[in-house]
């Protein structure tokens, strides 16, 4: 299918106004409504804006989609036109159902609280979650891993169980939980303690906290930089992600006409990812303090316009589907769904009733669910219901608790193995820690019936079954650093439980170490694929360069 380049209209956006109870102040959270301790809205516009919420997060994530990491560690420039048109949502629905994770893995967790109840366990969340059936990466399909063997939250999201769990993955699933605890910010952040620790710790942990507090304070506010502002104050200070999202702000009171400087100065401080080895040492960052400044930078320079604050975001680059994604579900709260221009929801409205690939779950099923769950949790927190008024109970933000992963953990090589191996494998490396990146594959001859299937598959029918998309090998390995037995894993070849990285270990004593990895039950039709060998160190990297005086 061919899509018209449109060229982006910038369109004026309607605010409706909000009831408050003792207040007539024009900054919809003041200290004043503080005092009073509650806000009132009406049933309708409630439910308006949680569709706002969704609409807008699913606009967000298919404008981005041709540009997504296609610009890393760079900026896109206006003269790149970044496409949509009438149909445009349908589109991708049909060519890549998969580019809609945000939206699927963020409502797997609305039903885990539609199924279990609003004060579901952490461990019945991570039950629920890790037995999911389509494709994960990163800290969501590590943790899955470490749930299907026995770790569970918050081990199964702690840095040294989850090489990824700085990586963006809880910052894009945490929307509905703002939804589900509109204005009670910190409802919001309790329940992201539940929910993000099933899959991330430290910055990883805090750019769900920080999206869930943006989503709530939208209810109660019209004003981007304010709800920036207060929802950074859920960020515990003197910690990487709460510095990152000060400096977008410091550098919006400092260029507010100018958001590619603010752009820069996050690159120039906050670059480079340390702990996701697709990224280490390369322009590929998905670290959620870094996309979560875009975010930052969508909406503080956006000034409430729907269009722009979403093209902005998208055009920080990197994760160029997700930030816009969250700046579409924020502001798609702030302004409601009704007000989402037309030029946005129109194509959205094509695929509202359809179900996202692999689940259950339509947009308009989302809507009436976390409608449900706000008046619970509304009601759980001492608010009421008053004919077709809700009465909803506010407070200030208050910080969650410090998290800082990869302390005294600095990369410091990636040596490139580019090795194949049957039965087993050294090697050397100098420092405290290391991460061996690569993965099983299967050496046999391809299966042309396989690949006949999924050439005659449409997008948008059944998914394939287990036994067609799966195979059922494990690999057992033995890892040995300094000739002792540090620990056996599972190497499974299937999809769904897959381990990302064969081996990994971080805050050893600082010295010279050797590893080796043994196959204990190897078969001729596998082998194991080493890419690199990523070294850290308690000390941070220096210049080997000579210095001018030489």
């Amino acid at each position: 299918m061919q899509t018209k380049l449109t060229t982006i209209l910038f369109q004026a956006l309607c605010f409706f106004s909000i009831v408050f109870v003792g207040c007539n102040s024009e900054k919809v959270i003041s200290d004043d409504v503080l005092a009073k301790g509650s806000v009132t809205i009406s049933k309708q516009v409630l439910q308006d804006k949680i569709k706002g919420g969704w609409a807008g997060q699913t606009i967000g994530v298919v404008y981005g989609a041709p540009v997504e990491f296609k610009y890393n560690g760079s900026l896109i420039d206006e003269h790149h036109i970044i496409p949509w048109d009438e149909h445009y949502v349908k589109y991708w629905w049909d060519k890549k159902p998969g580019l809609f994770d945000d939206i699927y893995t963020d409502l797997n967790f609305v039903n885990a609280f539609e199924k279990h109840g609003l004060d579901v366990s952490s461990d019945s969340i991570a039950h629920h979650w890790s037995n999911t059936a389509y494709h994960l990466a990163h800290a969501n399909q590590a943790s899955r891993y470490n749930i299907l063997n026995g770790i569970m939250p918050p081990a199964s999201g702690n840095w040294k169980n989850n090489p990824h769990a700085d990586d963006i993955d809880f910052q894009i699933e945490a929307d509905f939980i703002g939804l589900m605890a509109p204005g009670m910010v910190n409802k919001a952040t309790e329940i992201a303690d539940r929910v993000g620790h099933v899959m991330n710790s430290g910055d990883g942990w805090y750019g769900g906290v920080f999206v869930s507090a943006l989503y709530s304070l939208a209810f109660v506010s019209d004003d981007p930089v304010y709800i920036t502002t207060q929802a950074l104050k859920t960020i515990p200070e003197g910690t990487k992600f709460h510095g990152c999202i000060s400096t977008v702000i410091e550098a919006h009171k400092k260029f507010p006409d100018d958001w590619k400087q603010a752009w820069f100065e996050v690159q120039k401080k906050w670059n480079g990812d340390v702990g996701c080895p697709k990224g280490v040492f390369l322009g590929f960052n998905i670290d959620a303090k870094i996309n979560s400044a875009y975010v930052a930078i969508g909406l503080l320079y956006g000034g409430g316009d729907f269009t722009k604050s979403v093209d902005i975001a998208a055009r920080c680059g990197q994760d160029a589907d997700c930030n816009p994604a969250t700046v579409g579900g924020v502001l798609g709260v702030m302004v409601g769904y009704e007000n989402i221009p037309p030029f946005w929801l129109s194509p959205l409205q094509e695929i509202e009733k359809s179900n996202f690939e692999s689940t259950e779950v339509s947009l308009d099923k989302a809507y009436g669910w976390s409608m449900k769950h706000a008046l619970g949790v509304i009601n759980q927190a001492g608010g009421k219901t008053e004919g077709d008024d809700v009465v909803i109970p506010v407070e200030a933000p208050k910080p969650v608790a410090f998290e800082q992963n990869f302390e005294n953990t600095y990369p410091i090589d990636r040596m490139k193995i580019d090795k194949s191996f049957t039965d087993e494998i050294t090697f050397e490396f100098s420092g405290n820690g290391y991460l061996l990146y690569g993965n099983m594959a299967k050496r046999s001859k391809i299966d042309v019936d396989y690949i006949d299937r999924i050439s005659k598959r449409t997008y948008g029918s059944e998914p394939l079954g287990l036994a067609e998309r799966e195979d059922p090998y494990v690999a057992n390995m033995e890892v040995y650093v300094d000739d002792v037995l540090s620990e056996t894993v599972k190497l499974p070849m299937k999809n769904t439980s897959r381990r990302l990285e064969p081996s990994w270990k971080y805050q050893m004593t600082e010295g010279k170490h050797t590893l080796r990895l043994k196959w204990l039950n190897p078969d001729p039709a596998y082998e194991y694929r080493i890419n690199d060998l990523i070294v850290y160190s308690q000390n941070p990297p220096k210049s080997n360069l000579p210095t001018a005086a030489h």
